[in-house]
């Protein structure tokens, strides 16, 4: 173990010139267009995009080209250019990714705290959006400032920052196809929305699960009648819920039961998932904030992380038909819809998916009700491909130097569209996929907050890594 380099220029850069946009961008509730469909009419996306915009031609001024770019009905997208080196023109481009749209407030913020009130505690900036995913533009053009005071050659750089990720990025693919020639074919892509195990070393990506999102729906009434009388006579909505979810998940133990949903775990990310078990111990569920005495579904390292990287898990994420508790009555209600979030395997394809849940409620519900199903969305995971030599020297050095300690790699339980749809078309490019997600950092969630040190050792380390890649490593 070392001592991490404290990036002097990096974190006055961060503290003088970031901070203060970052904050104002926190201010805006610029919800992601799934939660917020009059997104446009509300003009909050838009303020956010020319607010970083406006701060990057501030910084850069004619180090690079940066504009807005629109389509109809579509969120917009922000694009940032630098051009290569002259001795670099024929090093593939650098693809760097980030997104500005926002999961919406959520329940739960401490006395004080707000998701669109930045607030500075110590070390940690609190508010949605600071680390999910806003930092991720500042990183980007603070490393290139970095670069381009040290006189260091720089490849092609590409900076992609989108508007819908949160939504399941599905503005993204048309402007993809839109910039194809601007692209070219990159050689490294970079994506700073993924998480880290803890805030002690640099943390890369190398698996992220899909999402199945469905809503389920059971009706028993045509409306809504005196559950005393109609009690023991007429079947409850959410019994007959109840018994379908039995089809899709063990509740004993939260396995699910469809074995379609199931993949073989490469012994690769089983080696990584050992290592980061061994470092992150205890800290694996500790992290959360369990309430009470309730403890994690398991207490094996290994076998958590296993089972939140690779293994498929479902969550209900929402309901209608149940009033709250305030002013639910003596009433057996008609209808119970539940909102039903699957996370997916990493190499499972959708498809499978969708087929093994649409078969399993193919069969008649309980007491014949009515039922129906709908599939909202189907997002693929991710499998990175093996990592290069040269990429992996870049992180473990930069680790060690900035943080104090070996980098290391781990699967994520959440999901990222853009990975799978860019691995599908870059297949031979290498990838970098990190954040500062850390422990109670509580993404999507109430008390967001970003860590400031792990973001300024992140970013110094995403400078050495352009460094690296610059110098010919590939």
């Amino acid at each position: 173990m070392s001592e991490p380099t404290p990036p002097t220029a990096l974190d006055s850069f961060w503290q003088t010139s970031i901070l203060p946009v970052l904050e104002d961008y926190i201010r805006i509730p610029n919800r992601s267009p799934a939660f917020d469909p009059d997104w446009k009419a509300q003009g909050h996306m838009d303020r956010a995009i020319r607010l970083v915009r406006d701060w990057c031609q501030t910084e850069l001024q004619d180090l690079a080209t940066v504009e807005i770019l629109e389509r109809d009905g579509a969120t917009p997208l922000l694009w940032v250019e630098t051009q290569a080196h002259p001795t670099l023109v024929d090093r593939p481009p650098v693809l760097l990714y980030g997104h500005l749209d926002k999961q919406p407030e959520f329940e739960g913020w401490r006395p004080g705290l707000g998701p669109w009130t930045p607030v500075l505690q110590g070390e940690r900036l609190y508010g949605r959006g600071g680390a999910d995913d806003g930092y991720a533009i500042f990183t980007i053009v603070a490393a290139l400032r970095q670069l381009q005071a040290g006189g260091v050659p720089r490849p092609r750089l590409l900076t992609l920052i989108e508007c819908s990720e949160e939504s399941g990025s599905p503005d993204l693919a048309a402007y993809l196809d839109g910039l194809s020639d601007r692209l070219g074919v990159p050689g490294l892509i970079v994506c700073l929305d993924a998480e880290c195990g803890n805030y002690e070393q640099l943390w890369y990506t190398t698996s992220l699960r899909g999402n199945l999102i469905a809503e389920l729906h059971a009706e028993t009434l045509t409306q809504g009648v005196h559950s005393g009388t109609a009690g023991g006579i007429v079947p409850s909505s959410f019994q007959v819920l109840r018994n379908l979810l039995d089809r899709i998940e063990d509740s004993r133990n939260g396995r699910i039961r469809l074995e379609a949903f199931h993949v073989t775990i490469p012994s690769d990310r089983e080696a990584e998932i050992r290592q980061a078990a061994r470092t992150l111990k205890h800290l694996v569920w500790e992290r959360f904030p369990f309430a009470g005495t309730t403890s994690p579904r398991s207490t094996d390292p290994e076998e958590a992380l296993l089972e939140n990287t690779w293994a498929p898990a479902l969550e209900i994420t929402g309901a209608e038909g149940l009033p709250s508790i305030r002013i639910g009555g003596n009433v057996l209600r008609p209808y119970t819809t539940l909102k039903l979030s699957f996370r997916l395997p990493p190499t499972l394809e959708v498809s499978r998916a969708v087929f093994a849940l649409e078969e399993a409620m193919a069969a008649p519900a309980p007491f014949q009700a009515p039922l129906k199903l709908n599939v909202i969305s189907a997002m693929p995971g991710w499998n990175a491909p093996a990592t290069a030599p040269w990429l992996k020297k870049s992180l473990e050095s930069s680790s060690r130097r900035h943080f104090g300690q070996t980098a290391l790699a781990m699967g994520t339980g959440g999901s990222i569209p853009f990975m799978k749809m860019l691995a599908d078309r870059y297949p031979q490019a290498q990838y970098f996929v990190t954040g500062v997600l850390g422990p109670e950092s509580n993404a999507h969630g109430p008390n967001e907050f970003l860590h400031l040190p792990t973001a300024i050792r992140l970013t110094a380390c995403l400078q050495e890594l352009l460094m690296a890649y610059a110098g010919g490593s590939r």
